[in-house]
């Protein structure tokens, strides 16, 4: 019987891994969110990252996002859950892409103590390869407030 050929990966198989790597980064976001461990959060955005919120504050660097994520995951987030929804990807190169990830997040607080019984929105990331690594480069958070007529 002859030896079986082995299996040579095709572009569209490393797009597929690419993908999956990019999406159980998502996932591992949320899940340090929801333990609030604001280190393995980071962990999650390159060195020189931007971070912007959902009312426009904005934070460049991996220490800074740390230091940012340090204070709420202690105060107005320290009983948030994230529950992540459809999580879209789409490359823009083989080392860049866009994701889009829906969220609802129940436990969060006002700055005066008044919960907020749900909150949704869509985070939309531009991740790149770093040293074989995928990685948060730009993340901009958006919250969908109904609208009122």
């Amino acid at each position: 019987m002859p030896a079986p050929t082995p299996y040579k990966l095709t572009h569209e198989d490393t797009i597929d891994l690419d993908e999956a790597q990019i999406r159980q980064l998502a996932l591992d976001a949320v899940a340090a969110w929801n333990c609030h461990d604001v280190r393995a959060f980071t962990r999650v955005y390159a060195d020189d990252a931007d971070l912007t919120n959902v009312i426009g504050t904005t934070v460049r660097g991996r220490k800074a996002i740390h230091d940012h994520h340090a204070e709420i995951f202690e105060t107005i987030f320290r009983k948030s859950h994230l529950e992540p929804g459809e999580i879209r990807v789409r490359f823009l190169s083989p080392e860049i892409a866009v994701v889009d990830i829906r969220w609802e997040m129940t436990g969060a607080l006002e700055w005066d103590g008044k919960e907020i019984l749900i909150r949704k929105g869509l985070l939309s990331w531009i991740v790149t390869r770093q040293r074989g690594a995928w990685l948060v480069k730009v993340m901009h958070n958006q919250e969908f407030t109904p609208l009122r007529y």
